[in-house]
């Protein structure tokens, strides 16, 4: 059998040249693609989170990848429904519905996207950025800030309910014109009407990817890369044209007359005009021989900006819904999906509010105007106040009740770690120093919350952990918590702060990387080449899980087991031991280290 690298570079390759895929269910044969599927999800935290039959990620051995994959050889592997809750969307009062697939369901559709995304990924526009490797958030803002200059117009998309909608013939349709192979597209078309299970009673699912699905983002991307195609090949090369926009009459009126008074040395009169000049665009806006169309999709948001008449952006509005409601069967939310004046208004994009910017009295070194047209990205103010209304009460900061009882280290680090993701996400913005309203707020519920779990007051908590650290904008107070260790290395810090509010053009991607498909994974080589950590034994090893690693450091604990100690020393959720210890754990006897001379006398 090849070895993964040579399978998903093959298939990259074939998707790169366009040519069709066939004899792709084979694949699905391949060990090295489940063990790199497991090694990029046992960590989430839904691995250990059971679908309506219980199986997690807890038990997971090499025996079981090969029932999979004698069950995928026999075309006998049927996906299981999965189970339905509701969880809140953000900022509303509403829900959206989640699945949670059973693990062996988890492991097999990893493969299936490890799979489509090699043959995909290559052939996708480089206007999307959802759920691809090196791509983002980031990057899709960057992309509009660089290169939309001049916008006049920008047409936020909203698809209503697309993942939920997402017609089920048309992605087997799409799917099929590159993937010749039966087999694969049939289980593919399993998967998508396993249906679902709520209140114990069965539903079936006759559109949409399963939310909560591990597939549902590449087979998402695929739908929607028609919609990509459709304007990329239709709608730019029809909208956009000339070079650049003609020179505004009235601008180059002025100017010949400031060229006309500096002759004759009149430098009152050439200040004034200079003045009048900086007030006019010195092209015409209105030009009807120049457009430009720009696109930018993340996932299922997508944003327009059109320099150009607003009778002619709204046409593209009902030409994209149109092509949606006729070619992919999804309908655009009128309520959303608006036209807004890039100057006077603000568009929101992923999180950010995006703008044009004007202001005649910035000049640059050459003495041009150096804003004007510029797109600006900007922290919407009401996402400040959403934020800080979790750590508030009665329009004050308060404790948070629920980490009372965590360690110092632990409460500061979760301040921190909230924080820092907010911070880091709206880097890309003019106005990220508006967060430290939010960081004010943060750190007032944190000691207060740090007060009252040790009956002290904020003061003399601030004065306990305030310190100072060197950053790339100076020196900056933080909040610190230092756990000494022993051995040598060194302590465990918990940081809240620090953090310089200061934009930065090109933040770095913080999404999660979902490029680096042959992950080098510790876990992996144990399960390969190791045997039972607590009684050495080298035959039906299985995988020991636990949720969080703060399980094992519980207080109140007399005697902990010997699973419990070496999972703390190395710090791992994950222990590879044998099948009898592991039973012997969950049933509450492993407390001590077993010898491989009671190992086999159990086996017998």
């Amino acid at each position: 059998m090849q070895s993964t690298e040579t399978v998903l570079g093959v298939i990259r390759e074939r998707g790169r040249r366009g040519l069709p895929l066939e004899r792709l269910y084979r694949q699905l044969f391949n060990k090295g693609l489940f063990l790199i599927a497991y090694g990029r999800l046992y960590r989430n935290d839904g691995a250990m989170t059971p679908g309506i039959n219980g199986d997690t990620v807890d038990g997971m051995s090499l025996e079981k990848i090969d029932t999979i994959i004698g069950a995928l050889r026999t075309e006998s592997y049927r996906w299981t429904p999965v189970k339905r809750v509701y969880i809140e969307k953000k900022g509303t009062k509403k829900k959206r519905p989640l699945g949670l697939p059973p693990w062996s369901d988890k492991l097999v559709a990893e493969v299936v996207r490890l799979l489509l995304e090699a043959y995909y990924d290559v052939q996708f526009s480089d206007r999307s950025h959802g759920f691809r490797p090196g791509r983002g958030c980031h990057t899709a803002l960057t992309e509009v800030v660089n290169t939309w200059k001049g916008t006049r117009w920008f047409v936020e998309g909203d698809i209503s309910d697309c993942f939920g909608t997402l017609d089920h013939e048309v992605m087997l349709s799409i799917m099929s014109e590159r993937i010749h192979d039966g087999r694969f597209l049939q289980m593919i078309g399993r998967m998508l009407k396993a249906g679902y299970l709520e209140d114990w009673r069965w539903h079936p699912t006759f559109s949409g990817a399963p939310q909560g699905g591990v597939a549902s983002p590449i087979l998402s991307n695929i739908y929607l890369d028609r919609l990509d195609q459709f304007v990329e090949q239709r709608l730019l090369p029809e909208y956009n044209r000339g070079d650049r926009r003609r020179d505004n009459p009235a601008y180059r009126s002025v100017i010949n007359r400031i060229a006309k008074a500096r002759r004759l040395g009149d430098k009152d009169t050439v200040k004034a005009l200079r003045a009048q000049a900086r007030s006019l665009p010195s092209q015409d806006p209105n030009d009807p021989g120049y457009r430009r169309l720009n696109y930018c999709r993340y996932a299922d948001d997508w944003l327009l900006g059109f320099a150009g008449p607003k009778h002619e952006a709204e046409a593209i509005k009902a030409r994209i819904r149109d092509f949606l409601r006729n070619e992919l069967r999804l309908e655009l939310s009128e309520s959303k999906t608006l036209i807004t004046h890039a100057a006077s208004q603000a568009a929101r994009f992923l999180g950010y509010e995006i703008r044009v910017q004007h202001a005649n009295d910035k000049i640059d070194h050459r003495g041009h105007r150096s804003i004007n047209g510029a797109v600006g990205l900007f922290v919407p103010r009401t996402a400040i106040q959403e934020r800080c209304a979790r750590y508030m009460r009665n329009g004050k900061p308060q404790r948070r009740g629920h980490l009372l009882h965590d360690t110092d280290f632990s409460i500061v680090a979760q301040f921190g770690a909230e924080f820092r993701g907010v911070a880091q996400y709206y880097l890309l913005a003019q106005d990220v120093y508006r967060l430290s309203h939010l960081q004010w707020v943060m750190l007032v519920s944190m000691l207060k919350t740090l007060a009252a779990k040790h009956q002290t007051s904020v003061t003399k908590m601030a004065r306990k952990y305030k310190a100072t650290i060197d950053t790339p904008g100076g020196r900056l107070r933080c909040f610190e918590v230092t756990v000494p260790r022993d051995g040598g290395r060194k302590p465990l810090k918990a940081r809240f702060g620090g953090i310089p509010l200061k934009r930065q053009r090109t933040a770095k991607l913080t999404d999660r990387d979902f490029g680096q498909a042959l992950p080098r994974n510790e876990l992996i080589h144990k399960l390969l080449t190791e045997s039972c950590a607590l009684c050495d034994s080298r035959t039906d090893l299985q995988v020991h899980h636990i949720r969080k690693l703060a399980d094992v450091n519980k207080p109140g604990r007399r005697e902990k087991p010997e699973w419990m100690h070496l999972m703390a020393r190395r710090r791992r959720k994950a222990l590879v031991v044998c099948r009898l210890c592991h039973e012997h754990i969950h049933a509450g006897k492993a407390t001590a280290k077993l010898g491989t001379d009671h190992w086999r006398a159990e086996m017998r």
